[in-house]
Protein backbone atom coordinates (compact mmCIF):
# COMPACT_ATOMS: atom_id res chain seq x y z
CA UNK A 1 0.00 0.00 0.00
CA UNK A 2 1.53 3.33 -1.52
CA UNK A 3 1.76 5.90 1.31
CA UNK A 4 -0.76 9.26 0.76
CA UNK A 5 2.30 12.26 0.54
CA UNK A 6 -0.58 14.31 0.87
CA UNK A 7 -1.60 13.18 4.44
CA UNK A 8 1.97 12.88 5.71
CA UNK A 9 2.66 16.49 4.41
CA UNK A 10 1.87 18.43 7.95
CA UNK A 11 4.19 16.15 9.59
CA UNK A 12 6.89 16.84 7.28
CA UNK A 13 5.97 20.81 8.07
CA UNK A 14 6.19 20.20 11.44
CA UNK A 15 9.34 17.97 11.78
CA UNK A 16 11.78 21.13 11.85
CA UNK A 17 10.18 22.36 15.03
CA UNK A 18 10.09 18.94 16.67
CA UNK A 19 13.27 18.33 15.50
CA UNK A 20 14.95 21.27 17.35
CA UNK A 21 12.77 20.17 20.52
CA UNK A 22 13.45 17.20 20.82
CA UNK A 23 17.02 17.53 20.51
CA UNK A 24 17.29 20.31 22.77
CA UNK A 25 15.00 19.11 25.15
CA UNK A 26 15.84 15.00 24.64
CA UNK A 27 19.26 15.62 24.81
CA UNK A 28 19.06 17.61 28.26
CA UNK A 29 17.40 14.62 29.32
CA UNK A 30 19.84 11.90 28.42
CA UNK A 31 22.95 13.83 29.50
CA UNK A 32 20.82 14.85 33.01
CA UNK A 33 20.26 10.97 33.53
CA UNK A 34 23.54 9.80 32.25
CA UNK A 35 25.17 12.17 35.05
CA UNK A 36 21.81 10.69 37.79
CA UNK A 37 23.75 7.26 37.66
CA UNK A 38 27.03 8.14 37.47
CA UNK A 39 28.59 7.71 33.78
CA UNK A 40 28.76 11.36 33.74
CA UNK A 41 29.70 14.46 36.14
CA UNK A 42 31.87 15.87 38.52
CA UNK A 43 32.79 13.15 40.57
CA UNK A 44 34.55 9.95 39.75
CA UNK A 45 31.99 7.01 41.12
CA UNK A 46 30.71 3.00 39.31
CA UNK A 47 27.17 3.67 37.81
CA UNK A 48 24.60 2.90 40.25
CA UNK A 49 21.19 4.33 41.37
CA UNK A 50 22.43 5.32 44.48
CA UNK A 51 21.03 9.25 43.79
CA UNK A 52 17.63 7.93 43.35
CA UNK A 53 17.68 6.27 46.28
CA UNK A 54 19.35 8.62 47.99
CA UNK A 55 16.36 11.45 47.09
CA UNK A 56 13.57 9.00 47.60
CA UNK A 57 14.96 8.24 51.22
CA UNK A 58 15.43 12.10 51.39
CA UNK A 59 12.83 12.94 54.42
CA UNK A 60 12.38 16.37 52.78
CA UNK A 61 10.93 14.47 49.64
CA UNK A 62 7.82 13.79 50.57
CA UNK A 63 6.65 16.94 52.14
CA UNK A 64 7.73 18.57 49.39
CA UNK A 65 6.12 16.58 46.40
CA UNK A 66 2.69 17.16 49.08
CA UNK A 67 3.46 20.50 49.34
CA UNK A 68 4.02 21.00 45.36
CA UNK A 69 0.93 18.37 44.19
CA UNK A 70 -1.31 21.54 47.19
CA UNK A 71 -0.66 24.12 45.44
CA UNK A 72 -0.40 23.42 41.92
CA UNK A 73 -4.15 21.48 42.48
CA UNK A 74 -5.19 24.23 45.00
CA UNK A 75 -4.35 26.96 42.29
CA UNK A 76 -5.21 25.58 39.31
CA UNK A 77 -8.66 24.22 40.43
CA UNK A 78 -9.97 27.98 41.65
CA UNK A 79 -7.79 29.68 38.89
CA UNK A 80 -10.50 27.14 36.58
CA UNK A 81 -13.14 28.18 39.02
CA UNK A 82 -12.89 31.82 38.08
CA UNK A 83 -11.86 31.96 34.64
CA UNK A 84 -15.09 29.76 34.18
CA UNK A 85 -17.26 32.49 35.39
CA UNK A 86 -15.30 35.26 33.85
CA UNK A 87 -15.81 33.79 30.54
CA UNK A 88 -19.37 33.55 30.54
CA UNK A 89 -19.47 36.80 31.42
CA UNK A 90 -17.04 38.24 28.61
CA UNK A 91 -18.71 35.97 26.33
CA UNK A 92 -21.04 38.85 24.66
CA UNK A 93 -18.32 41.14 25.40
CA UNK A 94 -16.20 42.88 22.36
CA UNK A 95 -12.71 42.72 21.79
CA UNK A 96 -11.79 44.85 24.51
CA UNK A 97 -12.67 41.26 26.86
CA UNK A 98 -9.78 39.05 25.13
CA UNK A 99 -7.32 42.58 25.11
CA UNK A 100 -7.95 42.72 28.92
CA UNK A 101 -7.34 38.86 29.92
CA UNK A 102 -3.65 39.38 27.91
CA UNK A 103 -2.51 42.42 29.78
CA UNK A 104 -0.90 40.25 32.90
CA UNK A 105 0.50 37.88 30.00
CA UNK A 106 3.58 39.60 29.45
CA UNK A 107 4.27 40.70 32.86
CA UNK A 108 7.32 38.77 34.51
CA UNK A 109 6.51 36.69 37.90
CA UNK A 110 9.13 38.52 39.30
CA UNK A 111 7.12 41.94 38.53
CA UNK A 112 4.51 39.78 40.47
CA UNK A 113 5.73 38.56 43.31
CA UNK A 114 7.41 42.36 43.80
CA UNK A 115 3.93 43.22 44.04
CA UNK A 116 2.33 40.91 46.49
CA UNK A 117 5.39 41.83 48.62
CA UNK A 118 4.39 45.62 48.69
CA UNK A 119 0.71 44.56 49.00
CA UNK A 120 0.83 41.94 51.49
CA UNK A 121 3.57 41.44 53.63
CA UNK A 122 3.44 43.06 57.02
CA UNK A 123 4.85 46.01 56.33
CA UNK A 124 3.34 46.69 52.64
CA UNK A 125 0.91 48.84 51.67
CA UNK A 126 -2.55 47.08 53.19
CA UNK A 127 -1.23 46.74 56.36
CA UNK A 128 0.11 50.27 56.56
CA UNK A 129 -3.38 51.32 55.44
CA UNK A 130 -5.56 49.19 57.82
CA UNK A 131 -2.87 50.40 60.35
CA UNK A 132 -3.48 54.10 59.48
CA UNK A 133 -7.40 53.67 59.90
CA UNK A 134 -6.85 51.91 62.87
CA UNK A 135 -7.76 48.47 62.48
CA UNK A 136 -4.81 47.01 63.31
CA UNK A 137 -2.41 48.42 66.74
CA UNK A 138 0.69 47.92 64.24
CA UNK A 139 1.66 46.80 61.13
CA UNK A 140 2.70 43.60 62.71
CA UNK A 141 -0.72 42.86 63.77
CA UNK A 142 -1.58 42.15 60.11
CA UNK A 143 -1.90 38.47 59.36
CA UNK A 144 1.09 36.59 57.78
CA UNK A 145 -0.33 36.27 53.78
CA UNK A 146 3.51 35.71 52.44
CA UNK A 147 6.25 33.25 53.52
CA UNK A 148 3.05 31.70 55.61
CA UNK A 149 2.51 27.56 56.06
CA UNK A 150 -0.48 27.68 54.18
CA UNK A 151 1.43 29.53 51.46
CA UNK A 152 -1.69 32.00 50.73
CA UNK A 153 0.93 34.86 49.25
CA UNK A 154 1.94 31.47 46.35
CA UNK A 155 -1.94 31.13 45.65
CA UNK A 156 -2.72 35.00 45.24
CA UNK A 157 0.22 35.21 42.79
CA UNK A 158 -0.82 31.94 40.55
CA UNK A 159 -4.75 32.95 40.87
CA UNK A 160 -3.72 36.71 39.80
CA UNK A 161 -1.42 35.19 36.88
CA UNK A 162 -2.83 32.25 35.60
CA UNK A 163 -6.88 33.07 35.68
CA UNK A 164 -6.45 35.44 32.50
CA UNK A 165 -4.62 33.17 30.79
CA UNK A 166 -7.79 30.30 31.60
CA UNK A 167 -9.78 33.24 31.06
CA UNK A 168 -8.50 33.84 27.78
CA UNK A 169 -8.56 30.10 26.13
CA UNK A 170 -11.92 29.21 27.79
CA UNK A 171 -13.34 32.34 25.95
CA UNK A 172 -12.62 31.62 22.79
CA UNK A 173 -13.76 28.34 23.33
CA UNK A 174 -17.10 29.66 24.41
CA UNK A 175 -17.24 31.80 21.32
CA UNK A 176 -16.83 28.84 19.24
CA UNK A 177 -19.56 26.96 20.43
CA UNK A 178 -22.57 26.80 18.29
CA UNK A 179 -25.44 28.82 20.01
CA UNK A 180 -27.85 26.70 18.10
CA UNK A 181 -27.02 23.91 20.86
CA UNK A 182 -28.28 27.00 23.69
CA UNK A 183 -31.35 27.72 21.82
CA UNK A 184 -32.57 24.19 21.28
CA UNK A 185 -31.67 23.68 24.96
CA UNK A 186 -34.25 26.38 26.38
CA UNK A 187 -36.83 25.68 23.58
CA UNK A 188 -36.95 22.24 25.19
CA UNK A 189 -37.70 24.20 28.95
CA UNK A 190 -33.83 23.69 30.04
CA UNK A 191 -33.02 25.73 33.30
CA UNK A 192 -30.04 28.40 32.63
CA UNK A 193 -28.11 25.77 35.40
CA UNK A 194 -29.20 23.02 33.36
CA UNK A 195 -28.40 24.36 29.99
CA UNK A 196 -24.77 25.22 31.34
CA UNK A 197 -24.79 21.54 33.00
CA UNK A 198 -25.51 19.82 30.02
CA UNK A 199 -24.92 21.88 27.29
CA UNK A 200 -22.43 24.56 27.87
CA UNK A 201 -20.07 22.61 29.93
CA UNK A 202 -19.50 19.18 28.28
CA UNK A 203 -18.41 21.69 24.67
CA UNK A 204 -15.98 23.59 26.89
CA UNK A 205 -14.13 20.37 28.77
CA UNK A 206 -11.42 20.47 26.03
CA UNK A 207 -10.95 23.83 26.47
CA UNK A 208 -11.17 23.51 30.55
CA UNK A 209 -8.34 20.45 30.36
CA UNK A 210 -5.98 21.73 27.84
CA UNK A 211 -5.87 25.12 29.70
CA UNK A 212 -5.71 23.36 33.01
CA UNK A 213 -3.28 21.14 32.02
CA UNK A 214 -0.81 23.68 31.57
CA UNK A 215 -1.40 25.81 34.41
CA UNK A 216 -0.57 22.64 36.61
CA UNK A 217 2.49 21.19 35.18
CA UNK A 218 4.03 25.05 35.16
CA UNK A 219 2.91 25.64 38.51
CA UNK A 220 3.65 22.34 39.96
CA UNK A 221 7.25 22.89 38.18
CA UNK A 222 7.68 26.61 39.24
CA UNK A 223 10.54 27.50 41.00
CA UNK A 224 11.19 31.28 41.57
CA UNK A 225 7.44 31.89 43.27
CA UNK A 226 7.86 29.28 46.21
CA UNK A 227 10.98 30.96 46.64
CA UNK A 228 10.20 34.55 47.27
CA UNK A 229 6.81 33.67 48.62
CA UNK A 230 6.25 30.53 49.83
CA UNK A 231 7.27 28.43 53.27
CA UNK A 232 10.57 27.83 54.37
CA UNK A 233 9.80 24.43 55.97
CA UNK A 234 8.12 22.50 54.40
CA UNK A 235 10.13 23.76 50.43
CA UNK A 236 8.68 22.95 47.61
CA UNK A 237 10.11 19.58 45.44
CA UNK A 238 11.56 22.30 42.85
CA UNK A 239 13.34 24.00 46.03
CA UNK A 240 14.04 20.51 46.75
CA UNK A 241 16.50 20.34 43.68
CA UNK A 242 17.89 23.48 44.07
CA UNK A 243 18.73 23.45 47.02
CA UNK A 244 20.48 20.18 46.34
CA UNK A 245 22.14 21.44 43.52
CA UNK A 246 23.97 24.42 45.04
CA UNK A 247 25.37 22.43 48.11
CA UNK A 248 28.64 22.67 48.46
CA UNK A 249 29.26 19.42 48.35
CA UNK A 250 29.21 17.76 45.12
CA UNK A 251 28.21 14.52 46.10
CA UNK A 252 24.60 16.18 45.94
CA UNK A 253 24.94 17.16 42.42
CA UNK A 254 24.15 13.33 41.27
CA UNK A 255 21.11 13.61 43.45
CA UNK A 256 20.03 17.16 42.63
CA UNK A 257 19.71 15.67 39.28
CA UNK A 258 18.00 12.58 40.22
CA UNK A 259 15.63 15.10 41.79
CA UNK A 260 14.89 17.17 38.80
CA UNK A 261 13.63 13.80 36.42
CA UNK A 262 11.78 12.10 39.48
CA UNK A 263 9.92 15.93 39.34
CA UNK A 264 9.70 14.95 35.63
CA UNK A 265 8.58 12.10 35.62
CA UNK A 266 6.07 12.97 38.01
CA UNK A 267 4.49 15.66 36.13
CA UNK A 268 4.09 13.43 33.12
CA UNK A 269 2.85 10.66 35.23
CA UNK A 270 -0.09 13.07 36.26
CA UNK A 271 -0.59 14.25 33.34
CA UNK A 272 -0.70 11.15 31.64
CA UNK A 273 -3.48 9.51 34.42
CA UNK A 274 -5.59 12.57 34.25
CA UNK A 275 -5.75 12.67 30.47
CA UNK A 276 -6.21 8.57 30.47
CA UNK A 277 -9.57 9.11 33.22
CA UNK A 278 -11.11 11.77 31.49
CA UNK A 279 -10.92 9.74 27.87
CA UNK A 280 -12.02 6.93 29.90
CA UNK A 281 -15.01 8.99 31.38
CA UNK A 282 -16.07 10.33 27.81
CA UNK A 283 -16.02 6.87 26.59
CA UNK A 284 -18.14 6.04 29.27
CA UNK A 285 -20.25 8.72 28.73
CA UNK A 286 -20.52 8.33 25.11
CA UNK A 287 -21.52 4.57 25.23
CA UNK A 288 -24.71 5.12 27.78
Amino acid sequence: MALDRTALRPYFMLLPAVGIVGLLFGGGLLLALLQSVGLIGLTAAPPSLNAYLAALSNPEFWPALGLSLYIAATATGLSTLLSIGLALLLRQAGRWASFACQITLPIPHLVGVSGILLLLAPSGLIARLACAIGWIQSDQDFPLLVNDPANIGVLLHFLWKETPFMTLILLAALRGIDPAYERQARALGATPWQMFYNVTLPLLKPGILSASLIVFGFIFGAFEVPFLLGSTRPRTLPLLVYRAFTDTDLSKRQEAVALGLLLSVISMLMIAAYLWLTAAKSARSQEA
